[in-house]
């Protein structure tokens, strides 16, 4: 159907099938149609009949979107055109105060769009789209619907000034927001807190809705001020409890005057939950004020104000039995103690009180764990940092902590074992199932509970033996009661992350010798429990209880078995010999002292067989259970990390029994059976990696051991080799393959030496490698397959610590490219016939299998083990087929999706910067189509906040401007002996002089990145820019000229200066020197040209736009 004959009626059926339409592809098709009217130039007479005659919301709703997208272009429309659609929209809304809220909503973000975008446009020497302000105070004196919708509008403005658009230059988003933070942010505030003074100032009807709504919006709107990105940090909104707000200096007045915090105290007191909380929220920002904003009496008289306000609210605590007040006043508390000091907090007069009230909430908060449970965290947190305070306040006044912190970890402790019959019984969600929630607030803990330590290990010791009695009873009961067994195996797993939380503690807290015994006590207990509990499989086993257990394990390794701890660890065999140990060991001793007398643990030595035997039952036992065989792998592969316990876990039993049976007839998780998921088979890597280090430490040159090693390895490959041509049980074929792939990627890591990886490669070549790429070759569009065979070959491929620097008579380097190349192609062409993708299938389809080929090439040709003019020299092919691969893999890829996957990006920028470097007669040979499109891809990726894309862009640039100087300097002699050189770069040459615009463009993109952006790798971004500004001399003078002639009269004088001084004494070449002094230039005009572009000026640089 032609867009222009689209009746009314035709849109609105367009509208149902867009926002309300339930059939899938009556909703794409509206979304093209959508898309069309946008583009079609009845598109401003369309909206209008939607806006005027429409018969439903939805025909308002789209008129806006469309709106919204046409001001949103990277094109703008003409001003006179913005400035009537802006009008149009004000007025359209002032005489239809009832709309519909999400309509309401649309209308202003158009506004807000157009205000923003043009705010440093001139009309009549005005700028014309900052009278909104002065638009939206007409509203506000007008009726109750229409005070709304002004403060709307605001909302909108600021949420719109604070939001970054990553498709335009993030520098003049930053400018905008800046001037409109200078100019209006201030006055908006200012508004909204008189606005609310006017609501408290008169009795509060809270049932008019129309007057609750204003002071909703009102709330948001001073809410979205305080939001706002003041310095263009634009701070991740997911670290929450590290926010400061960095207010205007010239607020100051605003928060001086205590009436300021009053009003959001009386409000919050004032309203029902669904408002009081947002006057909460603006509270947690008011406490998040950043400190040098206050002299240091308005400081503390600030927080003393706060610290009333926090009082009044736990003396009268009705409203926090709202969930949203509840989340809210958590955060409150927790930015109390980021932004001010405990030293500070003591000062205040009302401190003791209260800290007595915080702690009672935090203790029936803890009590009632079942109520919004994701706010204990800020709880926590504020305890937290309160204790790790403790040893640096030097005031006299008594900060109470050692008397409540017990309380709090008290209150922990006995409210987790109490739910678990809860939970049980109710058959409620387990808090235990959510391991990340568990882990982040036990580490909260572990500093909370070593104040006054000794309250909390008593606790612990009667409620573990208590426990544990129990547990003993019900397993010799023939009854079996199973829920009463697993509220006791619930109890126990929770003691044990308790204990392992306690002692990890040491770490964090200052801790006395009695400590450390108190940790031996508890850690008996548990290694007890572990006896207990292995001795019993594979009938007396719990999940749960075993990840606690690999928890504890992994908090006493690194609190008393780390490297750091070797040198002081010594055997005690009795406790009457602990006086004669080096008083240096003293410490470390004193936790085993106990351990020796009931367990026979006297050092760090015992403990690691303990540990050892305990991975090798876990891997024989748990196979099945794919979160404790990848804890306990975790855990092996951190214990096999340093040097020093690498030396004693060798000569433990267990060990060596491992590294001679590693079969899925003793560890089940190795078998390749139907019932593992082929995501289980990644934990292989790890076992493998941490299994090689230990095969490692006395492997030297003993190519037997190594063979025996392999064995088991050797044995799978060979089943694969006889059965890989027949179709005799294919799906075991391909996940044998999987998890040799998966365990040799874990060896190879593992293989850091020249001699153990040449014996890798002699047992992989030439009978198995072939073998990885016919399977690419035949299972290429499973990534479950490719992905494992992919990785593996690029790790073969990474030269770490020199490993690959085969002897000289060796051709091994040569070899293994060859197979990688091999690979690579397979892989590239056939991956190319899977044609199409959709947008959630095609990074792990396709670009994941794509980047890890990338990184592969990238390794080979960074690795400096391989003589790639040898291919050539000698007709082979092999490297030539995987650069053809690259250029066809990388047509089949969107500049778009280049660089929305990071991975891919990260892949891609580096191996061409390789490429540029050492092959520019590769690149000079590409077909001009895709020269192009390469140096398009390096023009989009200077511009990106990746700073490894951005760098590798500009070394990349760097080469090919250099290559082409070079070229153009020597084009007056010709030797005969450089002739193949001449004309790669006489093709170059061409080029540039086809598409000048291209190298125009990247140097205008360079300049704005130096000029204007916040150039985060300036040393990058001045190599290439000197050869670019050599080559187009004529094009750097245009474009200086059109930022000078931008700026106000006063400034322009300065800014030439600024220009002539950069290319002071630079000369006409690209020697190091004198690249240096021109890097040198470019870092004092970076700062002189920021100097004095300062300040508003009147107009916006037009350096900005000159880019496109």
């Amino acid at each position: 159907m032609a867009l222009h004959f689209q009746s009314l009626a035709e849109l609105e059926v367009l509208c149902t099938h867009l926002y309300i339409g339930t059939d899938l592809a009556q909703r794409i098709e509206a979304e093209k149609a959508l898309l069309e009217l946008i583009d079609s130039p009845e598109c401003l007479s369309k909206c209008q009949l939607l806006l005027e005659q429409g018969t439903t919301s939805y025909a308002q709703l789209l008129a806006a979107t469309c709106l919204s997208k046409l001001v949103s272009r990277v094109s703008p429309l003409p001003i006179e055109q913005r400035v009537d659609i802006r009008n149009y929209i004000l007025n359209y809304v002032a005489s239809r105060p009832k709309l519909p809220p999400f309509v309401i909503q649309a209308l202003t973000q158009v506004i807000a769009k157009i205000t923003k975008l043009g705010w440093f446009e001139v009309q009549k020497d005005q700028f014309v789209f900052r009278e909104i302000i002065a638009d939206v105070k007409k509203f506000l004196q007008g009726t109750v619907e229409h005070c709304v919708i002004g403060v709307i509008i605001l909302s909108e403005l600021t949420q719109e000034m604070n939001l970054v658009d990553y498709s335009r230059p993030s520098a003049k988003h930053r400018k905008i927001a800046t001037s409109f933070r200078d100019t209006s942010l201030k006055d908006v505030l200012v508004l909204a807190c008189s606005l609310l003074k006017e609501v408290l100032a008169k009795p509060l009807n809270l049932q008019d809705q129309d007057q609750q709504n204003l002071v909703m919006q009102v709330l948001k709107l001073v809410l979205n001020c305080l939001n706002f990105d003041f310095i263009g940090s634009s701070a991740d909104e997911s670290a929450d409890d590290l926010c400061t707000v960095q207010i205007p200096t010239t607020w100051r007045t605003i928060f001086l005057e205590p009436e300021t915090l009053d009003i959001f105290f009386n409000l919050y007191h004032s309203l029902p939950p669904l408002l009081s909380q947002i006057a909460l929220s603006c509270l947690v920002q008011f406490a998040s004020t950043r400190r040098s904003l206050f002299s240091g009496p308005e400081r503390a008289q600030y927080l003393s104000n706060l610290i009333k306000g926090v009082k009044r609210i736990l003396e009268n605590p009705q409203g926090l039995s709202d969930p949203g007040n509840y989340h809210e006043f958590c955060r409150f508390l927790a930015r109390l103690k980021t932004n001010y000091q405990l030293g500070e907090l003591v000062m205040v007069k009302e401190y003791p009180e209260v800290i007595r009230l915080i702690a009672n909430f935090t203790i029936t908060s803890l009590q009632h764990w079942e109520f919004a449970p994701n706010s204990v965290h800020y709880l926590l947190t504020l305890w937290q940092r309160m204790v790790a305070s403790v040893p640096f306040v030097k005031s006299t006044e008594p900060h109470l902590l050692d008397t409540y912190a017990p309380e709090i970890t008290k209150a922990f402790i006995t409210s987790r074992l109490e739910s678990v019959a809860i939970v049980v019984r109710d058959q409620l969600d387990d808090p235990l199932d959510d391991t990340a929630t568990v882990f982040q607030q036990l580490e909260q803990l572990c500093t909370v509970s070593r104040c006054d330590y000794e309250k909390t290990c008593a606790l612990l010791v009667r409620l573990f033996d208590q426990d544990a009695q129990n547990y003993q009873k019900l397993l010799r009961s023939a009854s079996g009661a199973t829920v009463d067994m697993t509220i006791q195996e619930g109890r126990l797993a929770w003691l044990v992350y308790l204990v392992g939380t306690v002692v990890g503690g040491r770490l964090t807290y200052t801790s006395t010798d009695e400590h450390d015994a108190m940790d031996g006590e508890l850690s008996c207990r548990v290694f007890q429990l572990i006896s207990l509990m292995d001795t019993g499989l594979p009938q007396c086993s719990n999940e749960k209880i075993e990840l606690a257990i690999l928890w504890f394990l992994d908090q006493f390794r690194k609190t008393y078995v780390g490297d750091q701890l070797q040198r002081t660890s010594k055997v005690v065999r009795l406790r009457s010999d602990v006086s004669r140990v080096p008083e240096k060991a003293w410490k470390v001793v004193k936790v085993y002292a106990r351990m020796s007398e009931v367990l026979g643990i006297t050092d760090d030595s015992h403990v690691l067989e303990t540990f050892m035997t305990k991975i090798v039952t876990n891997l024989k036992y748990w196979g099945r259970c794919e979160p404790v065989i990848s804890r306990t792998l975790q855990f092996l592969n951190d214990l096999s990390v340093g040097y020093i316990l690498l030396k004693k876990l060798v000569k433990i039993d267990a060990v060596k029994f491992m590294l001679k049976n590693h079969t899925s007839d003793h560890f089940p998780f190795l078998g390749v059976s139907d019932s593992h998921s082929l995501g289980d088979l990644r934990c292989r890597t790890t076992f493998y990696t941490a299994l090689t280090r230990l095969l490692m430490v006395e492997l030297g040159e003993d190519e037997d051991e190594f063979e025996n090693f392999m064995l088991p390895l050797t044995v799978s490959f060979e089943t694969v080799l006889q059965i890989f041509n027949s179709n005799f049980k294919q799906e075991d074929v391909k996940r044998m393959l999987i998890g040799l792939a998966r365990d040799l990627r874990g060896i190879a890591f593992a293989l850091n030496t020249k001699t153990s990886y040449t014996m890798l490669f002699d047992w992989m070549y030439p009978t198995y490698l072939p073998l990885l790429q016919r399977a690419v070759g035949r299972w290429y569009g499973e990534p479950a397959c490719t992905t494992p065979i992919l990785k593996l070959m690029a790790e073969l491929m990474q030269n770490r610590s020199q490993r690959l620097n085969f002897d000289v008579s060796s051709p091994n380097g040569i070899l293994l490219f060859r197979e990688a190349s091999k690979m690579i192609c397979t892989y590239g062409n056939q991956i190319l016939s899977l044609g199409s993708l959709s947008k959630d299938q095609i990074y792990p389809m396709k670009l994941k299998g794509i980047s890890i080929c990338y990184s592969a090439l990238k390794s080979a040709l960074c690795g400096n083990y391989v003589s790639f003019g040898v291919f050539k020299l000698y007709g082979d092919d092999h490297f030539d087929n995987a650069l053809q691969a690259f250029v066809k893999m990388l047509l089949s890829v969107s500049h778009s999706d280049l660089l929305q996957y990071r991975k891919l990006s990260q892949a891609y920028y580096p191996l061409l910067e390789s490429l540029t470097q050492d092959h520019m007669g590769f690149i000079t040979n590409l077909e001009p189509p895709v020269l192009l499109y390469v140096l398009t891809s390096v023009s989009e990726g200077l511009t990106t906040l990746d700073t490894v894309v951005s760098s590798s862009c500009c070394t990349s640039l760097d080469s090919i401007v250099t290559y082409l100087f070079k070229h153009i300097a020597k084009e007056g002699k010709k030797p005969l002996r450089c002739r193949e050189a001449t004309q790669a770069g006489q093709r170059l040459l061409h080029f540039m002089q086809q598409n000048p615009d291209v190298l125009q463009q990247m140097m205008s993109v360079l300049m704005n990145t130096i000029v204007f952006e916040d150039c985060r790798n300036q040393w990058s971004v001045s190599r290439p820019l000197l050869g670019l500004i050599l080559l187009h001399e004529k094009y750097f003078s245009e474009l200086r000229a059109s930022l000078i002639d931008s700026q106000p009269l006063p400034k322009q004088e300065g800014l030439a200066q600024c220009f002539r001084n950069l290319m002071e004494g630079v000369e006409q070449s690209l020697s190091v020197k004198n690249r240096d002094r021109f890097t040198q230039n470019l870092s004092a005009f970076r700062r002189d040209v920021a100097e004095a572009l300062r300040g508003d000026g009147g107009a916006e640089p037009c350096g900005l736009d000159m880019m496109s």
